[in-house]
């Protein structure tokens, strides 16, 4: 917040950047950081992407080491070292050659992991040893193609023990959540909106309600052509005494939902860009409004950050018939690159009910699109026509995720079931709370105690803040001579520093969010300070102009 600066050189208008979503705007602001940074020999803060700046380390070793042993199994089928081929991987006895494979390595994390695996696949889950380790050396390779299309048997097998461990609280309802291996977060969303459309269960002018504030895509995506439906605002409102936001819905926001023109209810939980989970007085109210007055609704929640929250229970572990569930393994561990995610639908749910009540010419017109993927295709599942939907249903014979992504993904849920103690994910929630602290400490801001928060980003409402702490004249003062995207444009110019700015993401005007996931530690007092040191510049400049503003420094 401060006086207009000269553009950097190639740089685009303020006025066109107002036209771009958050996270492209995010990426326009880049070059004006170069600018800042040239002038100031500053070093460059992106905070504005949620990719983070960590991996874990021994399911990619175990994934290395498993490849080395899959290529031996390829040798020893067929060998033609002199042009470089080999073979397929063969079943009989595969399991015992891997034990041996496994007893003549070193003791590393990788070696005990795929040793816990094969004694947790058929000891606990009851797998043919022989059938689990060919699925995972065949995977590995990468040479076939995915059968069963929609994830692999022994892989879909683990994944569901993990989503029940780390999403339902180890509480997981009765049944099954039968899964879909898809190629992250954002796939899964793009195939379930196609498929609800192409089914008839949701249809171009039907009204959807938004969690908001809500990360852009989503806010976007049902507005796009294709899809034209109608959406209403789910607003996370509530606030602390001292003014402090909790990006919570006030149940006024959940009566929205009794409306039966709202066909389905898109929410990210925890949320983006609020970065807390939802309460359990909300969660008890939306269950209760579901199972009294709307049955038919529809839930599409998207859990990626509930790792981060002890205790998380995602809503399809209390309404499994109403909800499809979104999970990306890509901030969990650090593997955006890897393009890992999965939709789980509960095997008795809402969707096959209404495809199974649709009028006859509807149901015919459908026969007729599966009709070449099934003998019965009036009898697919939602979540295989989602499969088939994904290849345009006619190259359905190809569909499926790659065997070497769903391998990764088997062994990230491996490594997690199976650290008892949780050691790895108390590392990296300690990590996103230590910069939360750091941050809020830059800022000269007491840190308060949020269980629900996932500190995976923090957003700042700064005209909520500036109400509570300097009044309504200066907020005033603010809104009258200058435009809510001046802090983003201010900290890119002044300081090197890139945020997600919160209008863009149906959040308060005056607010952004700092990723907390993806920078050095020591980045994160940096920017609270250049934070504080705006707000201080706009105070003087109120000085100025006849205000009486407290005493912050």
């Amino acid at each position: 917040m401060t006086e207009q600066t000269p553009e950097a050189p190639g740089a685009p208008s303020e006025r066109k950047l107002h036209k771009l979503s958050p996270v492209e705007l995010k990426d326009a602001l880049l070059p004006v950081e170069d600018e800042a940074v040239k002038t100031r020999e500053a070093v460059m803060l992106n905070a504005g992407r949620g990719n983070p700046n960590w991996i874990a380390t021994t399911p990619r070793e175990a994934f290395f080491l498993l490849g080395q042993f899959a290529l031996a199994e390829s040798r020893r089928a067929w060998d033609v070292p002199e042009v470089g081929l080999a073979g397929m991987p063969r079943s009989p006895g595969i399991a015992r050659r891997l034990q041996d494979f496994l007893e003549a390595s070193d003791d590393a994390p990788a070696v005990e992991l795929l040793r816990g695996a094969l004694t947790y696949g058929v000891h606990t889950l009851g797998f043919n040893p022989d059938r689990f380790v060919w699925e995972l050396t065949d995977a590995v390779i990468g040479d076939n193609y995915p059968v069963p299309d929609r994830m692999l048997s022994h892989g879909e097998r683990i994944v569901q023990e993990y989503l029940a461990q780390e999403l339902f609280a180890g509480r997981p309802p009765s049944g099954r959540f039968d899964l879909f291996a898809v190629e992250g977060g954002t796939a899964a969303m793009t195939y379930l909106f196609h498929s609800l459309m192409a089914n008839g269960l949701l249809r171009k002018g039907d009204t959807l309600a938004l969690g908001v504030p809500l990360v852009t895509p989503y806010l976007e995506l049902p507005r796009m052509e294709e899809f034209s439906l109608r959406t209403v605002d789910l607003q996370q409102s509530a606030t602390t005494k001292d003014g402090r936001p909790t990006w919570q819905y006030p149940d006024a926001e959940l009566r929205k939902l009794e409306d039966p023109s709202v066909k389905a209810f898109l929410v990210v939980n925890p949320s983006n860009p609020g970065a807390v989970a939802m309460r359990k007085e909300s969660v008890h109210k939306l269950v209760e409004l579901v199972r009294k007055r709307r049955p038919d609704l529809l839930i599409i929640t998207d859990d990626v950050y509930g790792t981060f929250v002890n205790g998380f229970r995602s809503l399809a572990a209390d309404l499994p018939r109403n909800t499809l569930l979104v999970y990306s393994y890509s901030k969990h561990f650090g593997c955006t690159g890897w393009r890992l995610g999965v939709v789980a639908l509960h095997e008795d749910n809402i969707l096959d009910e209404a495809l199974a009540k649709q009028p006859a010419p509807e149901r015919a017109r459908l026969e007729a699109r599966y009709g070449a993927i099934s003998l019965h295709p009036g009898r697919l599942k939602f979540i295989d026509r989602m499969v088939a939907d994904s290849r345009a249903v006619a190259l359905n014979h190809t569909a499926g995720l790659s065997l070497p992504q769903q391998l990764q993904m088997t062994l990230f849920s491996l490594f997690a079931v199976l650290d008892k103690d949780g050691a790895y994910k108390k590392y990296c929630q300690r990590i996103c709370q230590d910069r939360r602290q750091a941050l809020l400490e830059g800022m000269g801001l007491p840190l308060h105690e949020e269980p629900l928060s996932t500190a995976y980003y923090q957003t700042l409402d700064l005209e909520a803040w500036c109400r509570e702490h300097l009044g309504e004249d200066f907020v005033r003062f603010i809104e009258d001579h200058h435009d809510p995207l001046e802090i983003v444009f201010t900290l890119a110019r002044r300081h090197g520093v890139v945020l997600l700015h919160g209008s863009g993401v149906d959040g308060p005007p005056w607010s952004a969010r700092v990723s907390l996931a993806n920078l050095e530690d020591d980045a994160y007092p940096r920017i609270g300070r250049e934070l504080r040191d705006e707000v201080l510049r706009a105070m003087d400049a109120w000085k100025k102009a006849g205000g009486t503003p407290p005493d912050l420094h």
